[in-house]
């Protein structure tokens, strides 16, 4: 029975089988030191050649960088090996050998290698450990996110990527051919979250991939990215989605820092604490600009990229939390469907975290001519949204939500320097493979 690399120093002395990927090789004269590697981590492989069986020695002299083998041995005691032990070979089988020309080494730190050429050669990037990591966490983020919607009683849903029309007014849209018409990728599942808790599930969420066709080329900006998406109902104003999250961002937060803390400390990355959540500042639009402008020395127009980081500087040395909720955001900046305050300004908000927008949300508007209204003010056409104007046509209940970059907060967490290192197989306007 195979043996996971992790678990091999529960079976001291015992003969073994283990399988894995070939991560380094250190000849010293007729012994040869083999790090393998698996899912669950790395053990040290002895061969010795001088007084092992040859056809293990010729089979050990064959194995290249990320060479598949299988592999039985006694396990032994050795203070310099991995976890304290070694696996002393007996066995020693190819399953299947890899070519000599790898493309990056896979047994190196990424930091040495550019962003360029790891994307290039993504299906083996990814086979670096360090790299590899970055995505275990982010499993456990949707795991932690999506157990947290649950206990809240929230329902999980899945709804089209292919719309009529987008969410947004119709910009930023990548179209596509559908039988003998044109639809479009959906830019959030805003409509249909909206739909669902009208429809009487009250409290919905879902994890989804969503598309924007902006033509950015920034680190922080992806064409296609992970949405975990919020909605719930008989709220009463933007403040009730900010207390939502502060409790979704507890429980994920302490869920990496206890199955986690080795990819943490592998990257020199913290999470917030509990009780730094809890003193995320809160302020509105106009005081964010207010803060930035005091601090830049200028008069300020908009909150900037430049503009969020000086928000999440001033917030850790004011309130000791490198985060910030900034609400109250101009009728102009925010969707048709957007609760209005007053004639200016909307019960929405966005979360700053470590200089970067993670969140963007608010109410909802629910009051049918309200809703009208507001779609003529956007100069949008009723007969394009007659779907999503039913749903208040014949009532809906106060409601509102939020959406949370997957990508945006691993990169964030991680310090990562550029979002695309927190995607999978990352979209852009160069980059449409592997």
């Amino acid at each position: 029975m195979r043996i996971m690399l992790a678990r091999i120093s529960e079976h001291a002395a015992e003969q073994i089988e283990v399988r894995g990927w070939v991560h380094r090789i250190r000849e010293l004269g007729k012994i040869s030191f083999i790090l393998l590697r698996d899912a669950s981590g790395m053990a040290q492989l002895v061969v010795d050649s001088g007084s092992g069986s040859e056809t293990v020695a010729r089979t050990a002299s064959r194995l290249t960088l990320e060479s598949v083998v299988s592999v039985r041995g006694l396990v032994a005691g050795n203070d310099k090996a991995p976890g304290g032990f070694e696996l002393r070979v007996s066995e020693l089988e190819l399953i299947a050998g890899a070519e000599a020309d790898l493309p990056l080494a896979v047994n190196q730190d990424p930091d040495k290698v550019s962003l360029d050429t790891i994307l290039e050669h993504r299906m083996i990037s990814l086979r670096n450990p360090k790299i590899l990591s970055v995505f275990r966490l982010q499993s456990s983020i949707l795991e932690f996110f999506a157990g947290h919607m649950r206990s809240e009683g929230f329902t999980e849903i899945k709804t089209s990527k292919l719309i009529g029309t987008g969410t947004e007014g119709g910009t930023g849209l990548f179209a596509v051919e559908y039988f003998d018409t044109r639809v479009f990728l959906a830019q959030s599942p805003q409509f249909y979250k909206q739909a669902m808790v009208s429809a009487g599930l009250e409290r919905v969420f879902e994890i989804g991939c969503a598309y924007r066709a902006e033509k950015h080329e920034t680190p922080r900006h992806l064409n296609e990215y992970v949405s975990l998406d919020v909605e719930t109902a008989w709220i009463d104003s933007e403040q009730d989605l900010m207390d939502l999250e502060v409790r979704i961002l507890k429980t994920i937060f302490e869920g990496l820092q206890r199955n986690n803390a080795e990819v943490l400390q592998q990257w020199r990355a913290t999470v917030p604490s509990n009780e730094q959540l809890d003193r995320i500042p809160r302020v509105s639009h106009d005081q964010a600009k207010e803060t930035i402008g005091t601090l830049a020395g200028r008069k300020v127009y908009e909150i900037n990229p430049e503009g969020e980081r000086i928000l999440c500087d001033w917030a850790l040395k004011e309130h000791g939390v490198e985060a910030v909720f900034v609400f109250g955001w101009p009728r102009k900046k925010r969707p048709f469907y957007t609760y209005p305050l007053d004639a200016r300004s909307t019960m929405s908000f966005d979360l700053l975290f470590r200089g970067l927008e993670i969140t963007t949300g608010g109410r909802r508007i629910n009051e049918y001519p309200m809703l009208l209204e507001n779609i003529e003010l956007f100069g949008l056409q009723p007969a394009s949204l007659a779907d999503y104007i039913e749903i208040f046509k014949y009532g809906c209940p106060p409601h509102g939500g939020f959406a949370i970059g997957l990508e945006r907060l691993t990169q964030k967490i991680l310090g990562l320097a550029n979002v695309k290192e927190a995607s999978l197989f990352p979209r852009d306007r160069r980059r449409i493979r592997p």
